[in-house]
């Protein structure tokens, strides 16, 4: 009897073993896979398949840059997780917005959502010139014109849930006139200018070494072809002379560089490239325009930002509410 009693216990063991066995069998399926739970936003989940929907193109891009064994290689590994939160990030946020326009029924009918889409689709296809460059973009993205169709509705839902958001946000005459005398190079008669020269290195440490000694009188020009790193150091660190709103530059570089004084060096300055100090060769300044004169200028400028700041905020409110959770394990 005993026997009989193990030869059914090492049955069942056998059975329950065989039951977990194919359940990662299926788990490892690419039908499994695409299924595996990512993140959960509103009781909704977000799932690997969706991510790996918007990976094509990059994979295309890591497949160009570091080869058909791009899997091999740890840059590319980093750039393609670094790319898959980056989707992730927008796929939360796209079920937030959904989840609060249906809660405050703000999602447009069908026929105006198609009418939309298909609308910014042929912006895309003017902007691109020719029907033969558009089907190359489209194939160079990993994407069809469907799945790029489904890309677009997101936005349209979130242009009209932002819409009602922010409609009673205004502007008065007192925020416009303080808005104008805090940004007077931005409506000057002509465009201000700025001379700059900068010495860019890798740490902090280093740029606050450099800094000391420019501060003991040790010249600019001479450390940057010294310590600089870039394509700027064999001429001292001369980068040339910009337009204060000048967007071929790093925004946050140009936005460091207005704010330091004529002939004066910067504190270092962290930017993507890595930390600068900025010398503000020379500047030419222009009177600014009347507020009157721009006053509707300002007063549109200014209503953007105040409808911006209303819509993050909101945004930070509903994801809060929305009781994110990711798995990051299973990106």
């Amino acid at each position: 009897m005993k026997n009989v009693k193990k030869i059914i216990s090492a049955a069942l063991i056998t059975l329950f073993a065989t039951s977990l066995i194919g359940c990662n069998m299926i788990e490892k399926t690419p039908e499994g896979i695409a299924k595996t739970e990512v993140a959960k936003v509103f009781d909704t989940k977000i799932t690997k398949g969706q991510i790996e929907a918007q990976l094509p193109g990059v994979i295309k891009q890591l497949q160009t840059q570091y080869g058909a064994n791009y899997t091999t290689n740890t840059d590319a590994m980093t750039e393609l997780t670094t790319q898959k939160q980056k989707v992730l990030a927008g796929l939360i946020n796209e079920e937030i917005i959904t989840y609060k326009a249906k809660e405050l029924k703000l999602v447009p009918s069908d026929a105006k959502l198609n009418a939309e889409i298909n609308k910014q689709l042929l912006e895309i296809k003017k902007s691109l010139g020719t029907d033969a460059k558009y089907k190359a973009a489209l194939t160079q993205a990993g994407v069809t014109e469907e799945a790029l169709k489904a890309r677009i509705k997101p936005s349209v839902i979130q242009d009209a849930l932002k819409t009602e958001t922010t409609k009673n946000v205004k502007v008065t005459d007192a925020d416009a006139k303080a808005y104008y005398n805090a940004n007077l190079a931005l409506y000057s008669t002509k465009p201000n200018t700025i001379h700059l020269a900068h010495i860019l290195v890798k740490t902090e440490a280093e740029a606050i070494a450099i800094k000391k000694r420019l501060d003991a009188g040790e010249d600019f020009a001479k450390l940057a072809k010294e310590k600089g790193t870039d394509g700027t150091k064999a001429a001292g660190g001369e980068l040339g002379t910009f337009k204060f709103d000048d967007t071929s530059m790093d925004a946050t570089f140009m936005a460091a560089a207005v704010k330091v004084p004529a002939g004066k060096v910067s504190t270092p300055v962290k930017t993507q490239f890595g930390y600068h100090l900025i010398k503000d060769v020379a500047r030419t300044n222009y009177p600014a325009k009347k507020f009157e004169v721009v006053k509707a200028e300002v007063e549109k400028t200014l209503l953007a930002k105040n409808k911006e700041t209303a819509w993050t905020a909101a945004m930070t409110k509903w994801t809060t509410q929305a009781n994110v959770t990711k798995i990051d394990k299973n990106l």
